[in-house]
């Protein structure tokens, strides 16, 4: 545990999806990682029973939100960037090259001619390598393609925060099938991350634990280079790609990838509503390729 910041982890049940508040001790500064807007498929209704735990922790401890760090445009769930902002305040940032994934999923929706695939529904655009601070903590942006290609990870105060790249050990690595996704890039920012020293602690934003054991979302550079089932030492490029080729091809579809994304690359703005004062989501027909999912397994 750093003397210089603390983090909590929130974990959503319904997503398998990990949030994150951390927070510096000499200003009360803090960021909050990939905050979780609920949303129930059947009624179409959403809601902000998870974000208003990490909410309710930022309130108690009297902190001050900087930042609302997004690691990628998720497909798992919909962001809830713009209530954390509406309620606490903060800068809602996230990779540059979200411009791309903007883009293509522009041209996916047929969305509105006012949305402009320039990255302007975000407050900031991480550039690799690029420097901030949440109040006396410094931190860096780290560009980790391949899941996505505007994955980030943030290192923050001998802490990585890895989005998707990386699970937790006994479950492995992101799929890379996903547009503009490549299991190449996957490979080179998994090194890039497992380059870091060995004490690094990794926090990942999902696990989909077996049933040995309970959700965990906290471990280290040296536990994932040792025990990382997809990645760990000794696995070479052409093996990883391998794999998670044919991996990919037998992962289904996410539940929620239509819904979240068109929301996710809006900063986590609902789409505008029509002139009933309603706003709807917009489902592509027969857009998707399908897959299957010959049996259980993690939801990478």
């Amino acid at each position: 545990m750093s003397n210089r910041t603390t983090t909590q982890g929130f974990f959503d049940a319904n997503t398998w999806t990990v949030s994150y508040v951390v927070w510096d001790h000499a200003t009360r500064r803090a960021a909050v990682i990939d905050p979780v807007l609920d949303y129930d498929f059947k009624s179409g209704r959403t809601s902000t029973v998870s974000v208003d735990r990490l909410l309710a922790y930022v309130r108690e401890l009297g902190l001050q939100v900087e930042w609302i760090l997004e690691t990628h445009a998720h497909a798992d769930h919909l962001s809830g960037a713009r209530h954390v902002q509406a309620q606490v305040g903060g800068l809602i940032a996230i990779g540059e090259n979200i411009r791309t994934v903007q883009a293509t999923f522009r041209t996916l929706y047929n969305l509105e001619r006012s949305f402009l695939p320039d990255g302007s529904q975000f407050d900031h655009l991480f550039k690799d390598g690029e420097v901030f601070r949440i109040g006396e903590t410094q931190a860096t942006a780290m560009l980790v393609p391949g899941h996505t290609p505007a994955d980030m990870a943030y290192l923050i105060d001998g802490a990585v925060f890895v989005g998707d790249t990386l699970f937790m050990p006994d479950v492995g690595s992101a799929r890379a099938d996903f547009p503009g996704g490549d299991a190449r890039q996957l490979y080179a920012s998994m090194r890039k991350l497992l380059d870091l020293p060995p004490e690094t602690t990794v926090y990942v934003c999902h696990d989909y634990p077996p049933p040995s054991r309970e959700p965990r979302w906290q471990t280290t550079v040296a536990e994932q280079r040792a025990h990382n089932v997809h990645m760990h030492d000794g696995i070479s490029e052409e093996a990883f790609v391998a794999m998670r080729t044919q991996r990919d091809a037998t992962l289904d579809v996410p539940t929620l990838i239509l819904p979240s994304i068109q929301v996710n690359i809006r900063g986590g703005q609902l789409p505008p509503a029509d002139d009933n004062g309603v706003a709807y989501l917009r489902i592509p027909l027969n857009a998707l390729p399908v897959h299957r999912q010959p049996e259980p397994g993690p939801r990478d």
